[in-house]
């Protein structure tokens, strides 16, 4: 059988990765996979800090990986709103579907860092919960690990910018 292609996502604090990750789950037909919603059902109100996130993320992506690789063995297509923005965390992609020879889909998203801190602001309206952590404090602290994807890294890149 065919494996599923994987989809997944680069792109600063508040760029629009998870709206993006919703529609190309629903135009392609495949399984959603939040790392947000995952880590808030098993860690509620443990993330207030990015090395809580760093910790609990770590924890989640073992259980996640074998999820993903299972689904797409199953012929079934996979986009995973979890972030590749470091050379670390596209490492973690790359095995999940090089070792069942699955195809993928790096999503790059561009947008200036105002509209990503305007984002983030309407989604702490729009989230209370978030509060905390969506801030402007937060996305600079995030943003400085932010590394966009290089061709050498030898992923299939998709660039979207503001307007796509």
């Amino acid at each position: 059988m065919k494996p599923g292609t994987l989809t997944f996502f680069c792109g600063k604090m508040g760029a629009g990765k998870s709206t993006k990750a919703s529609k190309v789950a629903h135009a392609s037909q495949a399984v959603l996979i939040s790392e947000d919603e995952w880590l808030a059902s098993l860690y509620p109100n443990k993330i207030s800090s990015l090395s809580d996130y760093i910790e609990y993320s770590g924890l989640l992506k073992p259980q996640i990986k074998k999820l993903v690789q299972s689904i797409l063995s199953a012929g079934t297509n996979v986009v995973m709103d979890f972030p590749a923005n470091t050379v670390s965390q596209r490492e973690w992609f790359r095995s999940i579907f090089s070792e069942i020879h699955a195809p993928h889909n790096l999503i790059l998203i561009d947008v200036p860092n105002e509209v990503c801190l305007g984002q983030i602001a309407k989604r702490r309206q729009e989230q209370p919960v978030r509060a905390a952590t969506d801030t402007p404090e937060m996305f600079e602290k995030v943003t400085q690990y932010f590394t966009a994807p290089s061709s050498d890294e030898g992923f299939n890149i998709i660039k979207v910018t503001q307007n796509d």
